[in-house]
């Protein structure tokens, strides 16, 4: 088998090669689409983990109160979120919400899109930062009000920073998933890396390489995210927790 990668300096319109591999004017190339899919992905990606750590975290701390109707909520949300798939959450947001409620027939896909892996995510974050809670000893809490702090000031200067340090590693693997769950956006027509990976391997008929690309943006996203954390991990371990110094 012959491989050829010279498919990326081709011209999207007519085949033809082009020398730098980046074309002028109308002139796309497939290197420059994929670079654009990549863009795609990552803002997909990036815009979902942020809504999915801010909803994950209330979520994750309602269920940790006192109080039995915020601990409801809490455990609504994400076991709602939790139990569908999320392919089909999206179709949801995609085709039917917009139907409901026609506030969101303005909304773009793109967004859509990002509500519905934020929200998906945010599941598993409340399930974190929950266990994340739950891991410090009661007397923390318990100083915390002694103190003459308010619940809720006693979740911010006391209980939420350790627990986010304790968290990071599993939310890592929130924030690589994320980067390849944005691959269902091909399914509502995003022009992410997955939807090209489809439309370019069609009309080069260059599968291998394609894919082989695609892959390897995929896997560069995730390390990168992973290296990120490891930096940020390291630099707020607790000393005499698990893997603190």
């Amino acid at each position: 088998m012959s491989w050829d990668w010279q498919v990326f300096c081709k011209n999207t319109l007519d085949g033809e090669v082009i020398a730098s591999c980046f074309g002028s004017g109308g002139d796309i190339t497939y290197l420059q689409w994929m670079l654009s899919a990549w863009g795609w992905t990552l803002s997909v990606a990036l815009l979902a983990l942020v809504l999915a750590l801010g909803v994950g975290s209330l979520m994750g701390i309602l269920r940790t109160t006192p109080s039995r109707a915020l601990v409801a909520v809490g455990n609504t949300w994400t076991e709602l979120f939790r139990n569908i798939p999320l392919l089909v959450q999206l179709f949801l947001w995609y085709h039917v919400l917009p139907s409901l409620f026609t506030s969101l027939r303005v909304v773009p896909p793109f967004m859509l899109v990002v509500f519905a892996l934020g929200f998906f995510t945010s599941a598993r974050i409340a399930e974190q930062v929950k266990a994340g809670i739950q891991s410090l000893p009661k007397g923390q809490r318990y100083a915390g009000l002694a103190m003459g702090f308010t619940l809720p000031q006693t979740y911010r200067y006391v209980l939420l920073p350790m627990a986010f340090r304790i968290v990071i590693p599993p939310l890592t693997s929130e924030s690589m998933n994320i980067i390849k769950n944005s691959s269902v956006a091909f399914a509502v027509s995003i022009a992410e890396l997955t939807m090209f990976s489809i439309q370019a391997g069609e009309e080069t008929s260059r599968n291998v390489e394609i894919y082989l690309a695609v892959t390897g943006l995929y896997f560069i996203s995730a390390f990168a995210i992973n290296r990120i954390a490891l930096v940020i991990e390291n630099r707020v371990r607790v000393p005499g927790m698990v893997g603190g110094k």
